[in-house]
């Protein structure tokens, strides 16, 4: 309850309260010598005070108000901000548990100490997890009651009118000339209307009395915005968690005339969600029918990049549905059901058939070459576990347009397919596969493997052009180059939430651009018989929070104002008198005040005329905003 000074006996009172209260509130303390209390009496009855123990229930209630204020939500925000840091540091388990694993190997003194900080699984930790659900929770607290509050306040009507209107920041006064024959219940009913024109909510407050007055309000739309981004964070949150939780990510190879088709199997790399269940995958099918990609033959600081990618691909919905011919395309992906297929990579895929030393087919089909360089330069690793008597492998490059440099160095001049040459060293020996132990397909550990074909060998290295083949030295068997493919490489997403954290992310930014442009604003306006025959009629106007338009809007319902009546828009209070005399000057709020002093509207210097009312505010203070059920928190 809120301390006030009672002006006609000089004692403080707490609210209402009367003397004997206030006594019987503590003890009685020394007075001054015109017999108000004094400071000391005050600083006695605050020593003497003994605060109420919150208890438990009360330590739970500050716990809650702290935790759901704004300034709580936004630090949370940025510490949810901060803590993600880490996972763009450190190697991430799910994305990649074998580069985690040599991580820890390499770095043996530190290495363990940030797994069991959970550093690896940043975005699925314990205290990443901790700060999303307290913000989450924050941001709920916060915006439940505001909306309440919000409701309330829109059902409620415009504040009451202040007794004193030349104490708001714009104010001002015109008069209606007797001979226009408007009362005050007329001008203030005209004023009204064109409030509600401007957009403002009206209430008319004693349209029969001596002192009509109408209250406006607008601007109800930039707590509306406000809430609407809030509650839209909170959208987004959920969307991402369900994203997390129920979606999945993967990526494949295709080479021309493969089939994907969506099963655990079918990924080469797969990245599961937290509560991921196998049962979500789709029964879809995609076949990479042709690819096709087009260069650039015409600029010449840029001759032979790639300008164009198209893959020709036949879906199937699942087993049993139709097919369907459709195009997939860089930044234009294949969307089966909840699924998107992104075209991410690109290459050229030489086909093969290896002969083990038996004569046997020990392997067959495309090899994806990995792109090294320029014009589609790729590095080609081919291992053979089938190889009998002797595993064998086979590692070196390939190159769609071959050039040959004096030195003996091949390197390729140009991306399409004119001069195409595979150009490998041969191994034998035990490949390492049959331990279990994970191999990266592109690489090719060499250290246990003994060479066969080499440039530094006499058995020079094999140079192999398509149709060609090539004997293997020591009876090791034959490895024939048998033509090209291409690959592609596509990346599959599925996300339950994205669609909708899209939705509401814009209206995040709709609700945000609302609460910055919209204003809040209040008007009163009061009508009344003027001193000198006619009607007087007073404005002021009230923004919440700083409003530098303010002034321009006053000046404009001034104007409409005027425009009512017939009055020219400069006419004040003091002029009433000359009303015929259109030409005056705007006089500004500080002479309307001076001015009005003597045919302002006359009130009861009490304030018990009039029960619209509200008492005048002390000096040197900001005009009250009383009568609106707004919350006072976090604004």
């Amino acid at each position: 309850m809120s301390e006030r000074v009672n002006e006609n006996n000089k004692s403080w009172t707490a609210g209402a309260a009367s003397d004997a209260d206030t006594v019987a509130a503590g003890p009685a303390s020394p007075a001054s010598t015109d017999g108000q209390p004094g400071v000391d009496a005050l600083a006695a009855a605050k020593t003497d005070a003994v605060l109420p123990a919150l208890g438990p229930m009360g330590m739970l209630r500050w716990a809650w108000t702290q935790l759901t204020s704004m300034r709580t939500a936004l630090f949370l925000l940025l510490l949810l901000a901060v803590a993600a840091v880490p996972g763009s540091l450190f190697p991430q388990r799910p994305a990649n548990p074998s580069i985690v694993t040599q991580y820890i190997k390499d770095r043996p003194e530190y290495g363990k100490l940030l797994d069991s900080l959970q550093l690896y699984d940043v975005y699925s930790s314990a205290w990443f997890s901790a700060i999303y659900i307290l913000l989450f929770i924050s941001l709920i607290g916060c915006v439940v009651p505001r909306a309440i509050v919000h409701y309330k306040a829109m059902r409620s009507q415009p504040p009451r009118t202040p007794a004193r209107l030349s104490r708001l920041p714009e104010n001002g006064t015109l008069v209606i000339p007797a001979d226009a024959g408007i009362p005050a219940s007329d001008a203030i009913k005209d004023a009204a209307a064109i409030l509600k024109k401007r957009g403002y909510r009206v209430d008319i407050r004693d349209s029969d009395g001596a002192r009509p007055s109408v209250g406006a309000e607008r601007g109800l739309l930039k707590e509306a915005g406000n809430l609407v981004f809030h509650t839209s964070l909170i959208g987004v949150l959920i969307s991402v968690a369900a994203g997390g939780l129920f979606g999945y990510s993967g990526q494949r190879i295709l080479v021309e005339g493969d089939t994907f088709v969506n099963t655990l199997v079918g990924y080469d790399q797969f990245t599961p969600g937290t509560n991921f269940q196998s049962s979500q995958l789709q029964p879809y099918s995609v076949q990479l029918e042709k690819f096709n990609i087009t260069f650039d033959r015409e600029s010449q600081g840029k001759f032979g990049q790639p300008i164009d990618f198209t893959a020709e691909v036949t879906t199937k919905d699942d087993p049993d549905a139709p097919a369907k011919q459709e195009v997939l395309k860089v930044n234009d992906p294949l969307t089966l059901g909840d699924t998107s297929v992104y075209l991410t990579g690109n290459g050229y895929a030489p086909v093969v058939t290896v002969r083990d030393g038996d004569g046997n087919i020990a392997l067959q089909g495309p090899v994806i070459a990995k792109l090294q360089g320029d014009n589609y330069y790729s590095s080609v690793v081919i291992k053979v576990p089938d190889a009998k008597p002797d595993q064998l492998a086979f590692a070196g490059f390939f190159l769609p347009t071959a050039f040959i440099t004096d030195e003996g160095v091949s390197f390729s001049g140009d991306p399409e397919l004119i001069n195409p040459q595979l150009t490998l060293n041969s191994y034998y020996g035990n490949l390492g596969l049959d331990e279990g132990a994970p191999q990266n397909v592109f690489e090719l550990d060499v250290k246990d493997l003994t060479r066969l074909n080499a440039r530094d060998l006499d058995t020079k290295g094999i140079i192999l052009v398509p149709g060609s083949t090539q004997v293997l030295p020591d009876g090791k068997g034959t490895i024939t180059f048998d033509g090209i493919k291409r690959y592609i490489g596509v990346d599959i997403h599925h996300n339950p939430g994205q669609l909708y954290a899209l939705i509401f992310a814009l209206l995040a930014v709709a609700g945000l651009v609302t609460s910055l442009y919209v204003n809040r604003r209040r008007v009163w306006v009061c009508t009344a018989a003027h001193a000198g025959g006619g009607t007087m009629v007073e404005y002021g106007l009230l923004a919440r929070g700083e409003d530098h338009r303010l002034a321009g809007e006053a000046s404009a319902i001034r104007k409409l104002l005027a425009a009512q009546w017939d009055l020219a828009p400069d006419t004040s209070a003091a002029e009433g008198a000359a009303a015929e005399t259109s030409s005056q000057s705007a006089p500004s709020p500080a002479a309307d005040n001076d001015r009005a002093a003597a045919g302002r509207i006359a009130t009861d210097p009490s304030g018990a005329g009039n029960q619209n009312e509200s008492p005048e505010p002390a000096a040197g203070l900001t005009p009250s905003t009383t009568g609106s059920p707004e919350p006072k928190k976090d604004q």
